[in-house]
């Protein structure tokens, strides 16, 4: 790009100053010349949902540009303006740490996710070893969850999203689904070891692929199918010789499954604006409420008569108490960083997470209960973990695929 400087006069306080003519040349600077690319009536650029004004794209070239008379001009454009900002102008503060490196905020979420659910999976079983009324538990760990979200509320932080009678009726199959899911997870912890009943709930991506396919007449990929297969295989394994299963345990993690699977038929349909901060808190709500009633019939008559004298007795009230504080506290916040964590990532991160989480769960149960298993339960829940980690990866990558066609 050239430019020409022409002889000119000037006058300073009355006095003619004659300029000399500037010599024009050129010297390649190695800086870029932005050249425009597309068209203006392409629409809006769509980027991560967000609808952007119309621009002119713009794509580096190498070119010879003009070397400036004065130095102060030589300086790139970017520094330049930061050595005089000009006046007025909305420059932009210093980026804090967290900004400039999201990476360590998000692996922060992740550690945190992981920590508070293997401390709530410890702590609940230790809990059902002196006190194995698992419907009650349950309606523990959803009020103090509901609590805290009602504290929160009080705060405002954060602040309570508003709910109609249409959004009520759009949530409530979710929370029946959730409520009946953690209820029977939780019998199921109750009746045999945290790692069985999480190498059961491995089964949960086979029950989602037969919903979507039988259900939702969602069309899945053969390959989906086959990655089940080991998953399906493994768990067979490992039930044949679990040394702690019984068929309360089995049957629960298997309701389990279905529950959460039918859980998130009905997210899809109850898609809403809601922060998913909001969102869970008004779950959580619903899900108390339809806990407490089996609660009641199932457990109540034991619980008033040697439930909650037996455990006082074996632990001590303050103990007993703070326990179930704490279960109820570790099962809310996992689930909210769980959440908030998941929204943070990619699918293909959020379901190598997914497989992450159930593998430090299981092996921190067997390490600190001490759980003695078979050599053929250890390799068909290896087996199962594998085929959930393909099938997760397989299924991310599928999902990856239909998003850059969406965006093409």
């Amino acid at each position: 790009m050239e430019s020409r400087v022409l002889t000119g006069a000037t006058t300073i306080r009355g006095l003619p100053l004659i300029r000399k003519p500037v010599a024009r040349f050129t010297v390649n600077c190695g800086v870029p010349a932005l050249k425009p690319t597309g068209t203006f009536n392409d629409g809006g650029n769509l980027i991560w949902g967000k609808k952007l004004r119309p621009a002119i794209l713009l794509e580096a070239s190498p070119a010879t540009v003009v070397f400036p008379v004065n130095r102060r001009e030589c300086l790139p454009p970017c520094l330049a303006a930061a050595s005089s900002p000009a006046e007025g102008s909305d420059s932009p503060g210093p980026v804090g740490f967290f900004q400039k490196y999201p990476a360590i905020v998000t692996g922060f979420f992740f550690f945190m996710w992981y920590f508070l659910n293997v401390i709530f999976n410890i702590l609940n079983k230790k809990i059902y070893n002196y006190f194995p009324y698992p419907y009650f538990v349950s309606v523990i760990h959803l009020f103090v969850g509901v609590a805290y979200c009602l504290v929160s509320w009080a705060v405002g932080l954060p602040k309570r999203a508003p709910i109609d009678s249409n959004l009520l009726k759009l949530l409530i199959p979710v929370a029946v689904c959730h409520a009946l899911g953690h209820v029977t997870s939780n019998v199921s912890f109750a009746a045999v070891a945290v790692s069985f009943t999480h190498t059961v709930k491995a089964l949960e991506p086979f029950f989602n692929a037969a919903a979507s396919q039988f259900i939702l007449g969602q069309q899945i990929p053969i390959t989906l199918w086959l990655s089940l297969a080991p998953v399906v295989l493994g768990v067979s394994m490992a039930s044949l010789t679990e040394l702690s299963f019984n068929w309360t345990g089995f049957i629960s993690a298997m309701i389990s499954n279905i529950s959460f699977t039918y859980r998130s038929i009905y997210s899809k349909k109850a898609m809403t604006d809601m922060d998913s901060t909001n969102l869970y808190a008004y779950i959580s709500i619903i899900a108390l409420v339809v806990c407490i009633p089996p609660a009641l019939i199932l457990e109540g008559p034991q619980l008033l008569k040697h439930g909650f004298s037996d455990a006082i007795a074996k632990v001590g009230l303050t103990k007993f108490i703070t326990d179930l504080f704490w279960v109820g506290m570790f099962y809310h916040l996992y689930n909210q960083l769980a959440t908030n964590t998941l929204e943070r990532v990619a699918p293909l991160t959020h379901a190598v997470g997914n497989v992450l989480k159930r593998v430090f769960v299981i092996g921190f149960s067997i390490l600190v209960f001490g759980n003695k298993i078979s050599l053929q339960t250890g390799i068909g829940t290896s087996i199962a973990i594998a085929g959930v980690a393909i099938y997760s990866f397989i299924k991310a990558k599928i999902e990856e695929e239909k998003r850059q066609l969406k965006k093409a």
